[in-house]
């Protein structure tokens, strides 16, 4: 039995698991297998600097510590391997059950939308919407019947309206041009006092009879 046949089939008889419960026992893996790469990593720069120190001390034990290197590194392969099968197993996982649930909708969408129209015939719809049709000709038809006005003032002419308003703002304006003020008999009363140009000749005359000698002898033989 392969690795993933052991991985996923548990114990005989058991149900095989469920897209979900796969994808999370990947990415257990996935954990598991990232922390070992870390243990070796820290494993074979341990065996480098071993190496190192016993280059020319101790030839044995570099080339021990070499050794050992190499298996780490060989093992750090294969876990690199198995992390990239492990998680384009899982990426197929996740997109299976990602169109999973998506179908499962769309399925239970169809299955709603054909109880909708169990019930329901298109004849039945088209002859529904005729009457509805008719029904709104009929409710126009007797909302202009009812706002039509029946009675009155259909006896008056609008033409002749239209003729004496015409005729009312003609007279207003020739009011207004010709200026007409309103006639009365009774003319203007006469000033009582003199206008001014009369009264300085009046005072004039005056004046220069009072220095006419004939004037004065006159008004002495009168005194």
């Amino acid at each position: 039995m392969s690795f993933f046949g052991k991985l996923f089939s548990g114990k005989k008889g058991e149900p095989a698991p469920t897209p979900s419960e796969a994808i999370q026992k990947l990415r257990d893996i996935e954990n598991m297998l990232t922390k070992k790469q870390e243990f070796l990593e820290k494993k074979i720069d341990i065996e480098l600097d071993t190496a190192r120190k016993n280059g020319t001390k101790n030839k044995r034990a570099a080339l021990q510590a070499l050794k050992r290197k190499k298996r780490y590194e060989k093992q750090l392969t294969q876990i690199d391997g198995t992390l990239s099968t492990i998680e384009m197993q899982r990426e197929a996982l996740e997109n299976a059950n990602t169109n999973t649930a998506v179908l499962t909708t769309m399925k239970k969408a169809s299955d709603a939308l054909k109880a909708a129209h169990k019930d329901m015939n298109i004849d039945d719809v088209h002859e529904m919407m005729d009457d509805i049709a008719e029904q709104n000709d009929i409710a126009n038809e007797i909302s202009n019947a009812v706002s039509s006005a029946v009675g009155f003032g259909q006896d008056i002419d609008d033409d002749e309206l239209e003729k004496e308003l015409e005729e009312l703002e003609q007279e207003e304006l020739d009011k207004e041009l010709l200026g007409v003020q309103p006639e009365t008999d009774q003319l203007p009363d006469v000033p009582a006092t003199d206008l001014p140009a009369k009264a300085k000749e009046k005072k004039k005359a005056v004046t220069e009879d009072d220095d006419d000698p004939d004037m004065k002898e006159l008004m002495s033989w009168a005194n």
